[in-house]
């Protein structure tokens, strides 16, 4: 599948280095995730600095609570596709996560709300994906049926894709179909290098392997932001996807 896409996870301290890392990658990255790290960080202000430079947003903060607050909590979020201030150039929220512990019921008002809140917003409804397993979870013998299983349950309640490591994405893609998306975490360039400090992914692949098995956008941290070159170590990755 040469059309995956990268997403670069802005997992950085500091609302400047997150601005001075999509700087760098402005000519070769259009979607950054923005995860809870960087929401508790610096806020909304690093989604809005995103929109203004029209590149797109994956919103992971994995919600999980009562159906109405997440419906709730995915109503605010389609919201962040209304331009901020006046600005004319300003790119829609592209993709959020809730997590599909928190069962049909859940997931299906996180769908009808996003709907819904899109419809009245008359903007693009961002695409919604379940999380199945984290990627830090070591590998067990019931772990691709769990996943299997949480994947299964996101598609009839109406979500566009899931999360999930590129080891249960081939199963995924065989049970679910190809119009099922898979946003796949946990992408290393060489499997046999060695872990950065405080790596705590167990599940990886290369970014090649990953796309073999079917993955549609993978989400790359670390090997990009920690790299002496950013955009050198991101062209690397996107280059491995092509194989």
């Amino acid at each position: 599948m040469n059309d995956a896409k990268l997403i670069v996870a802005l997992d950085l301290e500091t609302f400047q280095e997150a601005r001075q890392l999509i700087d760098e990658l402005a000519d070769t990255v259009d979607i950054f995730k923005v995860g809870s790290q960087t929401i508790t960080s610096y806020g909304q202000e690093i989604i809005r600095y995103l929109q203004a430079r029209g590149k797109k947003v994956f919103l992971d903060l994995k919600f999980h609570d009562i159906p109405n607050t997440v419906a709730l909590a995915v109503k605010n979020a389609v919201s962040l596709s209304i331009p901020h201030q006046g600005q004319n150039s300003w790119a829609p929220l592209f993709m959020m996560t809730v997590h599909t512990v928190g069962g049909k019921e859940m997931l299906e008002a996180a769908v009808r709300a996003g709907e819904s809140q899109a419809k009245a917003l008359g903007v693009f409804r961002p695409l919604i994906v379940g999380v199945t397993v984290l990627t830090s979870d070591a590998p067990g013998i019931n772990l691709e049926n769990v996943v299997l299983e949480r994947a299964r349950l996101a598609k009839e309640s109406g979500l566009d894709g899931v999360v999930a490591s590129a080891q249960e994405t081939a199963a995924i893609r065989r049970a679910l179909g190809n119009d099922f998306l898979i946003v796949t975490p946990g992408i290393r360039p060489s499997e046999s290098s060695p872990k950065g400090s405080g790596d705590d992914q167990k599940r990886v692949a290369t970014p090649a392997r990953a796309v073999a098995n079917g993955s549609n956008f993978l989400v790359v941290g670390r090997p990009i932001i920690l790299s002496p070159s950013p955009r050198a170590a991101a062209l690397r990755i996107l280059e491995d996807m092509k194989k």
